[in-house]
């Protein structure tokens, strides 16, 4: 029993110690991401791209709703999936990427990014939500207002 008890407090020790670093280095950033090697564009040029999916998505979502077989039924969840997967892929790249590192309270111009940006967070909600093209269209509104404050040659 004594030798139960030894390996235990052995092993929370051990997991303690290594929990904590010790020992160990640790890598430290003051962004989520590391500095200058992306490509605030080519984010917005791929949000676009999820919207053509999300409504490529939602056109076969519509076409396919009427349809009874099997194949058909598997196919409708597949593009069912698909759009949720783009229009949360924009979500987070809007979240974690632009809102979290790119619109900073310093801007001039900060409020109307911080709306800008939500637009697009609302409008992929939506997209998510709904199979009629408006939503798409919408979302790709919103995604290319965000071009102005993220063009092509400032990479």
């Amino acid at each position: 029993m004594a030798k139960l008890i030894q390996k235990i407090v052995l092993t929370v020790v051990f997991v303690v110690v290594a929990g904590f670093g010790i020992g160990t280095t640790t890598a430290q950033a003051h962004c989520q991401l590391p500095c200058g090697i992306f490509d605030d564009h080519m984010r917005v040029q791929a949000m676009l791209e999820d919207t053509f999916t999300i409504k490529k998505s939602a056109d076969l979502i519509v076409i396919l709703a009427d349809k009874n077989d099997p194949r058909s039924k598997n196919q409708l969840v597949r593009w069912v999936m698909t759009k949720e997967q783009h229009a949360q892929k924009i979500i987070t790249t809007i979240s974690d990427y632009f809102m979290a590192q790119r619109v900073k309270s310093s801007q001039k111009d900060y409020s109307e990014r911080l709306i800008k940006h939500h637009e697009v967070m609302i409008a992929a909600m939506k997209a998510k939500q709904n199979t009629d093209p408006e939503y798409a269209e919408k979302l790709k509104e919103t995604v290319e207002a965000l071009l102005k404050y993220y063009p092509a040659d400032k990479h």
